[in-house]
């Protein structure tokens, strides 16, 4: 894959919305931030080419308040997983800032999440802070477990790719 060349980000994983929604409802009354990541749409047998966003990684560093919530861009997963970010806003308000679409950078969509953090209380967005179709995908996920079985193999292969 050519640097800059990324797959379309289809969608959310059915869980991965649950977790974001419970961990932004766990985090209020402050901002709760995470990246996400996502897993080619065919390796969850999807007949779609893209991701779907499988994972959100909260980043060491990230601080947060009730009116915002900064990562600090060194210590975030940089690879072609990345789909882009997902944070909550604790009044409610499902659109971006000024701010938040300044720090929406190269990411293909953006999630924002407002309280009362039920199931239909988020929308996404894309890059330049557009509202944008983000489907939900009732797939199975990985095994965790899984993530950290791998080898110099898997690393070299991966790099390859790249």
């Amino acid at each position: 894959m050519l640097f800059g060349s990324r797959p379309a980000a289809l969608g959310i994983a059915e869980d991965t919305l649950e977790f974001a929604l419970s961990a932004a409802a766990d985090t209020h009354p402050n901002e709760y931030m995470g990246v996400m990541r996502g897993t080619p749409a065919r390796e969850l047998g999807v007949d779609e080419d893209g991701d779907i966003v499988t994972d959100v990684v909260f980043a060491p560093g990230t601080t947060s308040s009730p009116v915002q919530a900064t990562m600090r861009s060194d210590l975030l997963p940089n690879d072609s997983h990345n789909v882009g970010s997902v944070h909550s806003h604790p009044n409610g308000v499902l659109r971006p800032s000024n701010q938040d679409v300044q720090t929406f950078g190269k990411g293909r969509a953006h999630i924002i999440i407002g309280a009362p953090y039920e199931r239909d209380d988020w929308a996404a967005f894309d890059r330049k802070g557009e509202p944008r179709d983000f489907d939900v995908y009732d797939v199975s996920l990985p095994d965790p477990e899984e993530f950290f079985d791998f080898d110099q193999a898997d690393i070299d292969a991966e790099l390859e790719d790249r």
